[in-house]
């Protein structure tokens, strides 16, 4: 990667993060900041670090298609099982369970962007993190401190800065839920 595209890249995720703080989080943003990482030096380590755990090589090998949820089917599951409380959830927030921008699934990077996209809800119910803003960084923070992917290390810090600069009495809550979820991802 020459400096020059790095540096461009740079001044592109501070427009998204400008357009991220402005607009409190919205999911085209977001992606568009998943995006602009794609093919870039970050995104060449996080694959990396996620080679690198148990199953990671296998998984980046096999590219299975994305989890695809049938909500239906996982609500017939007993009841305590991670498929009925992941499709009471959604449910319950009446989200949409493919929500996540459709991609290609050529590259391992593209392949592991979408599982990310794909498995971020589950990573509530297991880990126990609820969708308000502290949850939904504690969640980042699993996934940003397991194997760094960029665009949640990034958010990460937009939301403490966020906290910290614009709504200090959110600072506590935040700063405890990226801790404990940077704890999970240890």
């Amino acid at each position: 990667m020459s400096k020059a595209r790095e540096l461009l890249r740079s001044v592109r995720n501070m427009t998204i993060l400008r357009e991220l703080a402005r607009t409190d989080g919205v999911l085209d943003s977001v992606a568009d900041l998943v995006d602009n990482f794609i093919d870039s030096q970050a995104m060449e380590l996080c694959i990396e670090r996620f080679r690198a755990l148990p199953g990671g090589r296998e998984l980046l090998e096999q590219r299975y298609p994305p989890f695809q949820p049938d909500l239906d089917a996982l609500e017939r599951l007993p009841e305590g099982s991670l498929g009925r409380a992941y499709a009471g959830m959604i449910r319950r927030l009446n989200y949409d369970p493919e929500f996540f921008r459709p991609r290609d699934t050529s590259t391992e990077a593209l392949w592991l962007t979408q599982r990310i996209a794909t498995t971020h809800d589950l990573h509530h119910v297991v880990a126990g993190f609820n969708t308000e803003a502290a949850g939904e960084s504690g969640v980042l923070a699993i996934t940003a401190t397991q194997i760094g992917f960029p665009a949640f290390v990034l958010l990460n810090l937009l939301s403490g800065f966020r906290a910290f600069r614009l709504q200090p009495k959110e600072l506590e809550s935040i700063s405890r839920a990226i801790a404990h979820g940077s704890r999970i991802g240890l």
